[in-house]
């Protein structure tokens, strides 16, 4: 999990990254963030709300729902859609489709942002005649912790999700 340091610097990024992808983020927007870049894991919309609900009694589901479809719109979180939960984007910054290493046993996710598997999904559906839509990876394993083995951290380009 971040700390409040890199927490608040990555709100300031987000704002930024926001206004220049046509978006606002609006105080509930940012709280929703706010919860993802928190979170030791992804979280459900229902979850967003169960934790938003304390600080603001208005919150409906339909809010959180326009509020994550607007932050996936710009790139700043992701769906992980075997689970329907939504994890903080890693690196924003550049616009991506990328790959989940999902933890079937702790939940954590590792979010990496390989171009090779980006280009071979791409040709794959060129190849079978389809125009891709959503071409976000999902592997299903377990992590090094949850194995009880060292595994190797994250290379460059890929970052845990504790």
């Amino acid at each position: 999990m971040p700390d409040r340091r890199d927490r608040i610097d990555a709100l300031k990024r987000a704002d930024a990254l926001c206004r220049a992808r046509g978006g606002r983020l609006t105080p509930q927007r940012r709280a929703v963030l706010t919860k993802l870049l928190k979170a030791k894991r992804p979280l459900t919309a229902y979850e967003l709300l169960d934790r938003l609900r304390p600080e603001d009694s208005a919150i409906t589901p339909a809010s959180i729902y326009r509020s994550l479809d607007l932050l996936l719109e710009v790139g700043l979180v992701h769906r992980v859609d075997s689970t329907r939960s939504f994890v903080a984007c890693d690196h924003p910054e550049h616009l991506h489709a990328g790959q989940l290493l999902i933890c079937r046993e702790c939940g954590i996710v590792v979010e990496a942002d390989d171009a090779r598997i980006d280009r071979a999904a791409k040709d794959l559906g060129r190849r079978h005649g389809f125009a891709l839509e959503q071409r976000s990876v999902e592997l299903t394993g377990l992590c090094g912790a949850c194995r009880g083995a060292d595994a190797n951290p994250p290379r460059a380009g890929a970052a845990a999700r504790t």
